[in-house]
C-alpha cells in the first residue's frame, strides 16, 4: 500500500511541476468581451556594426479568436529601413519535423514608429498581429520551431531560431525553439 501511494505521489508531483504556468500582461473580462495578452518574449537578437534588431512573440486571445503578436525593434545610428506589414503580410514558421504553418496578418498597414534616444539612436518599434489558420495548433505545440519567415509588404525575411541564446540586452536566457510548445496552452479555448 505504501509503494502504491509513493507511486501515486510522484506521478502527481511530476505533473504538477511539469505544467507550467500562464504569465499574461493583460487579462480583463468585461461587459465588452475578453482579452488576455502573454507577457513578451525575445524570439532572435542580432547585434552587428552598431545596429540592433530584436524580435518579440506575444500571444492573444480576443473574444476566443487566438492570434500572434509580434514586435520588431531596431536601433541604430544609421539608417533603418522601414518593413511594413499590410494586409498581404504573412508569417511562415518552419518545424522541425519539416512542416509549415502559415499565419494571416490583420488588415490594418504598420510601418512602425521611428523614435530618438537620449543617446543619438534611432529605434523604430514596428508590431504586427497575426492569425492563426485552423488546425495549426497542434503542430506548433508537437514540434519546435526551426525558421521564420516574414513577408512584409516590400520584402521577405529569414530568421533562424535557435534553441536556446543568452540576450546582450538583458542578460536572459531565452528559448525561442519551443516557444509554442510551452505558451500555446495559454491560449487555447
Amino acid at each position: 500500500m505504501k509503494q502504491l501511494l509513493l507511486i501515486i505521489f510522484t506521478l502527481t508531483s511530476f505533473s504538477l511541476f511539469a505544467q507550467k504556468q500562464c504569465e499574461y500582461s493583460t487579462n480583463v473580462v468585461d461587459s465588452i468581451g475578453s482579452y488576455k495578452v502573454t507577457k513578451e518574449y525575445m524570439i532572435s537578437e542580432k547585434n552587428f556594426a552598431g545596429t540592433s534588431s530584436y524580435i518579440f512573440f506575444s500571444l492573444a486571445l480576443t473574444d476566443g479568436v487566438p492570434t500572434l503578436n509580434i514586435q520588431l525593434i531596431q536601433k541604430s545610428k544609421g539608417f533603418i529601413k522601414a518593413n511594413c506589414f499590410d494586409k498581404n503580410s504573412k508569417l511562415f514558421l518552419q518545424l522541425n519535423d519539416g512542416s509549415i504553418i502559415s499565419l494571416i496578418h490583420k488588415d490594418q498597414e504598420n510601418c512602425g514608429t521611428l523614435l530618438r534616444d537620449d543617446k543619438g539612436f534611432d529605434n523604430r518599434v514596428t508590431t504586427g498581429e497575426f492569425y492563426f489558420l485552423k488546425d495549426s495548433f497542434e503542430k506548433l505545440k508537437s514540434s519546435p520551431l526551426s525558421l521564420m519567415r516574414i513577408k512584409y509588404l516590400t520584402d521577405v525575411e529569414d530568421y533562424i531560431i535557435k534553441k536556446e541564446f543568452t540576450s546582450e540586452l538583458d542578460n536572459k536566457v531565452y528559448q525561442p525553439e519551443n516557444y509554442f510548445i510551452k505558451n500555446i496552452a495559454c491560449i487555447e479555448n
